[in-house]
């Protein structure tokens, strides 16, 4: 091969990407525009997560292609599209149908790392309704909140961060049965490159994982901890059809059943009864004290994650078991009522 084609097969190729990525802002911006009305180079650039310098460049290309986009200048300005203009620019593509399929938990399409597909998806399949329901579609939007980034008491929730080049490589490896090659950070261990065979992805409580095979034992990777990825050429060693809930469950049996997980006995105030299981592993008995107090038997991964489940209920929650558990709930409350005594 001609030295010269090894230098500009790549560049073309980024190129293409450069220009693929661009088209599908280009179509996000008139459909925000469409969908939303006037909206300022600030706002627009938020949406589409880009600088402002990068959405007048945009705007600017729009209008030498012919789209219909005027500016208002003043304070309430911005840009907007000529009334009654209409785009069929609304098909899907594959990234974007992945994400509605996946949809049912939007911090799962984040976990998978479709987040801004989904968005993207979205405005399509607005766009894409009749006038009348567009309306009512929006409307009825508005008035609905699933799965807020925060609670009641503004904590906000953990979501797992997934770098997209990352994402987007397991997904691949996944869906095409290919072998995939990872760098992987284990908890207290130096990163390492290990291949796998992929089976499928998970998401549990915002937190994705993948279900594989190594040599020919089952392994789970949390996405979180997957520094790289490269998918390879040569076809996975998986069955042809997977029932992942199955596999999900048989694997969480085993995962409880060994390791260094410790069980506890805990009384906790109904009101922090959630808290108390959504940290836990598993609940292995549950029943009421006299007094209305829940006394539960759960499990943790180790010591240390039941001494942090415990210690971030307060004085809502009180261990009973084992020993060892109340005594360094008791070390740690002393020490920071030490701390805080008050002064001489």
């Amino acid at each position: 091969m001609p030295a010269w084609r090894l230098i500009t097969t790549p560049c073309v190729a980024y190129c293409l990407r450069v220009f693929a990525v661009r088209a599908d802002r280009l179509v996000s911006l008139v459909l925000l525009l469409r969908q939303r009305g006037r909206l300022s180079a600030t706002a627009l650039a938020r949406e589409l997560e880009v600088s402002t310098r990068t959405v007048l460049r945009d705007v600017e290309a729009l209008s030498a292609a012919g789209v219909p986009v005027y500016a208002e200048r003043g304070r309430h300005g911005g840009f907007a599209l000529l009334p009654g203009f209409r785009t069929e620019l609304t098909g899907l593509n594959h990234e974007e149908a992945l994400a509605l399929l996946v949809a049912g938990s939007r911090r799962g399409a984040q976990a998978f790392g479709l987040g801004s597909a989904l968005a993207s998806a979205m405005l399509k399949v607005v766009d894409a309704l009749p006038e009348s329901q567009r309306h009512t579609a929006a409307g009825v939007a508005e008035r609905l909140l699933i799965d807020p980034e925060t609670d009641l008491l503004s904590r906000r929730q953990v979501v797992d961060e997934v770098p997209d080049p990352v994402a987007a490589e397991i997904r691949r490896a996944v869906f095409a049965g290919h072998r995939l090659r990872i760098r992987y950070a284990a908890v207290g261990r130096p990163p390492t490159w290990r291949t796998v065979d992929p089976i499928g992805l998970v998401t549990v409580r915002d937190q994705g994982y993948l279900l594989a095979t190594r040599a020919g034992a089952d392994r789970t990777y949390r996405l979180s901890r997957v520094l790289a990825a490269e998918e390879l050429a040569e076809p996975a060693q998986r069955p042809d059809r997977v029932d992942l809930d199955r596999a999900w469950q048989e694997r969480g049996t085993r995962f409880r059943a060994g390791g260094d997980q410790v069980t506890a006995l805990v009384r906790v105030h109904p009101v922090r009864r959630e808290d108390l299981v959504g940290t836990a592993v598993a609940v292995l008995a549950e029943g009421v004290d006299p007094d209305g107090r829940l006394r539960l038997e759960v499990s943790f991964q180790d010591r240390r994650h039941a001494e942090w489940a415990l210690w971030q209920l307060s004085t809502n929650a009180e261990a009973l078991a084992p020993p060892w558990l109340r005594t360094a709930l008791h070390d740690r409350a002393t020490a920071v009522a030490t701390r805080y005594r008050p002064c001489p």
